[in-house]
C-alpha cells in the first residue's frame, strides 16, 4: 500500500486529489496539511511514502518544507512530488533543487497523477526528458552560472560519468542503453551504482548534480 500525505492550503484541491487517490486499491491518503509546517509534522509522524506538496502555502512554502523533509535522515524513505499551477522552468528547477522527486501541474490528468505517485513511491524520479532539456537550455545559459564540479564525481568510473551525463540530459534507461549499446538492465545497474556512490536520493538529484557540475551544456547530445 502506497501511503500519501496531501499538502495544499486549498481544501477543495485536497478533496479533489483525495477523491482520485482513494479510489485506487494500492493507494491510501493518510493525512492532509494546510501549510508547510503541518506537512513536515505529518511526514515525521506518519512516515508516508509520498507527499504531494503545493509550492505556495502559508506559514512555510512547499519548497522550504521539501528541503527540510529531504534533509531529515529519519525521513529518508519519504518522497516529495511538488504541485503547482505554473509549468515554469524556475519552479521546476527550484522543486528539484529542494530535493523533490517529481513535479506536477495541478491540472494534470488523473491517470498522470496516479502514475506519478506510483513512480515516485518505488524510488524513481518523475521528470520528463523534455522538461530536463528545457531546464538545461535555460539555466546553462545564465551569465551568473558557474560550474561547481563535485569531488564526489571522482569516485565514478569513466563509463559511470558517461551514464551520469546522459541521465542529466534527460535520457531514460532504455535510451541510455540504446546510445551506449547496453542492455536496459545494465543501464539501470549503472544508474543505481552512481546514485549509491554519489549518495543521492533519486534520479532527479542526479540531473541536478550533472547540471551544477558543468557536465551538461546546451546541445550536449547533438
Amino acid at each position: 500500500m502506497i501511503r500519501v500525505v496531501l499538502a495544499d492550503d486549498q481544501t477543495l484541491v485536497r478533496a479533489g486529489f483525495r477523491s482520485i487517490l482513494s479510489d485506487e486499491e494500492d493507494i491510501e491518503v493518510v493525512g492532509e496539511a494546510g501549510d508547510g509546517e503541518q506537512a513536515i509534522g505529518l511526514a515525521r509522524e506518519l512516515r508516508p511514502d509520498v507527499v504531494l506538496m503545493d509550492i505556495r502555502m502559508p506559514v512555510l512554502d512547499g519548497l522550504e518544507a521539501t528541503r527540510r523533509i529531504t534533509a531529515d535522515e529519519r525521513l529518508e524513505g519519504v518522497r516529495v512530488v511538488i504541485l503547482t499551477t505554473f509549468d515554469a522552468d524556475d519552479h521546476v528547477y527550484g522543486a528539484l533543487r529542494s530535493g523533490a522527486s517529481g513535479f506536477l501541474v495541478k491540472d494534470t490528468e488523473p491517470m498522470e497523477l496516479l502514475h506519478a505517485v506510483r513512480v515516485v513511491a518505488r524510488g524513481d524520479a518523475l521528470i520528463a526528458p523534455a522538461v530536463t532539456r528545457r531546464l538545461i537550455a535555460e539555466f546553462a545559459g545564465r551569465a551568473d552560472r558557474q560550474p561547481d564540479p563535485s569531488p564526489r564525481l571522482n569516485a565514478l568510473t569513466e563509463r559511470e560519468r558517461e551514464v551520469l551525463g546522459l541521465v542529466g540530459a534527460g535520457l531514460s534507461n532504455d535510451e541510455i542503453a540504446g546510445r551506449l549499446v547496453l542492455s536496459p538492465a545494465t543501464a539501470k545497474t549503472h544508474v543505481s551504482r552512481i546514485m549509491t556512490k554519489l549518495a543521492v536520493r533519486d534520479r532527479a538529484q542526479l540531473v541536478i548534480l550533472a547540471y551544477e557540475s558543468g557536465m551538461i551544456t546546451p546541445g550536449w547530445l547533438a
